[in-house]
């Protein structure tokens, strides 16, 4: 601990080499073992791939934070580590399932609740204080169990929905962890600070083969998104239920912002997690059916490449944190909150235009007769039918 004291940023930037290179030495291992063995993801009418591709990267990624988190482990005094890998285990071995012969959503629900269970009940994650936030300090214990058992459950499907195209999901941690990684150093929390710095630095390796187009490419599949999805809903409730310091109040954050700030900079999941809901639901289908509606189907549709579609999100939900930031030092939990639902729904309107702007590109595109292209029209309208 003295050693590490002494030399904080040497430890930190040895952090990110340790999982950027671990994670670099083991995915060609994983790629290899995939291919001789024919693992590979099948093409559907949802695919935004037209050749197999194994997706199998959860299997580098469970290795790497296993191996990381267990040394980190030694840095502490509570069991907060022992517990987020046993969690991080029956995640991953949900989602190593579901990428080899895939399971059944129960199986994924109950092993996300049964992992959430393991840290929801630590000492350092007690939820009964929201700090201001809408006129509420004190919360009863039992509420914020529940309320920590939803955001844990939540967070981890919502990241797990965005991984649709290349790149995206990757980025989106790496801006996601990169905020708590800044606001975890502000507080003074080289723990959690060192488990963002390992995020980073496992989705930084992971890029390389994910934007790949030769043999070498690389999908994270849901033993990936699923244990990622996992870390980020553990840190986001540290950033919940933390004490409010100096030097957080010093740069501008105000303690009954605080929900509202995780919010915002878990913004590209939620934001489109609950739009693609509130679409299902509008058009009269589950909110657990599959279509084309996430916020990447839509910017491909209009014609960006994956990695256009990828760094433009990323840069939106860098955006709005940076605006969230620089109200939130003026104004309180009730302005700000209308501040958030502001920007939520300019950005729904944004993307509902773009949704509804790629329907006449692909009628240009078949041309048909009028009665063929009405029929067109109308099963791209209702299916969201675009592959």
């Amino acid at each position: 601990m003295e050693l590490f004291r002494g030399y904080y940023p040497f430890f930190t930037f040895g952090t990110f080499l340790l999982a950027f290179g671990l994670t670099w030495y083991f995915i060609p291992k994983v790629i290899w073992v995939t291919q001789e063995k024919q693992l590979l993801k099948e093409i559907n009418h949802r695919s935004s791939h037209k050749t197999e591709i194994p997706a199998f990267g959860g299997v580098a990624f469970f290795l790497v934070l296993i191996l990381i988190i267990s040394i980190l482990q030694s840095l502490r005094t509570s069991n907060t580590g022992n517990h987020l890998i046993i969690g991080l285990t029956f995640l991953f071995m949900a989602g190593l399932k579901d990428d080899l012969v895939v399971s059944s959503a129960k199986l994924k629900f109950v092993s996300q609740v049964f992992a959430a269970c393991f840290i929801i009940f630590s000492p350092e994650l007690e939820l009964i204080n929201l700090n201001g936030f809408l006129g509420l300090d004190s919360i009863p214990l039992a509420l914020g169990y529940a309320m920590k058992l939803l955001i844990v459950v939540a967070l981890i499907n919502a990241y797990n929905l965005i991984d649709g195209i290349d790149g995206l999901a990757g980025i989106a941690g790496m801006v996601i962890c990169g905020m708590f990684a800044f606001i975890f150093y502000l507080v003074r929390e080289p723990y959690y600070v060192l488990l963002s710095i390992t995020v980073i630095g496992i989705l930084s390796a992971f890029l390389r083969y994910n934007f790949s187009r030769s043999h070498r490419k690389m999908f994270m599949g849901d033993g990936g998104s699923l244990t990622i999805g996992f870390l980020i809903a553990f840190l986001s409730l540290k950033v919940l239920v933390m004490k409010v310091s100096p030097e957080l109040t010093g740069f501008g954050f105000h303690a009954e912002n605080m929900v509202l700030l995780a919010l915002a900079i878990l913004f590209l999941p939620v934001f489109d997690t609950l739009r693609v809901i509130i679409i299902r639901l509008k058009n009269g289908n589950s909110p657990f059916s599959a279509d084309r509606n996430h916020m990447h189907h839509v910017l491909l549709d209009n014609g960006l490449s994956h990695k256009k579609a990828s760094l433009c999100l990323g840069g939106l939900n860098i955006l709005v944190v940076m605006t969230f930031i620089l109200l939130s030092r003026h104004f309180n939990s009730w302005f700000m909150t209308l501040v958030v639902a502001i920007i939520f729904g300019l950005v729904g309107v944004l993307f509902e235009f773009l949704r509804k702007r790629a329907v006449p590109r692909y009628e240009k595109i078949y041309k048909r007769p009028k009665g063929v292209r009405v029929q067109l029209k109308r099963l791209i309208k209702e299916n969201n039918f675009l592959s």
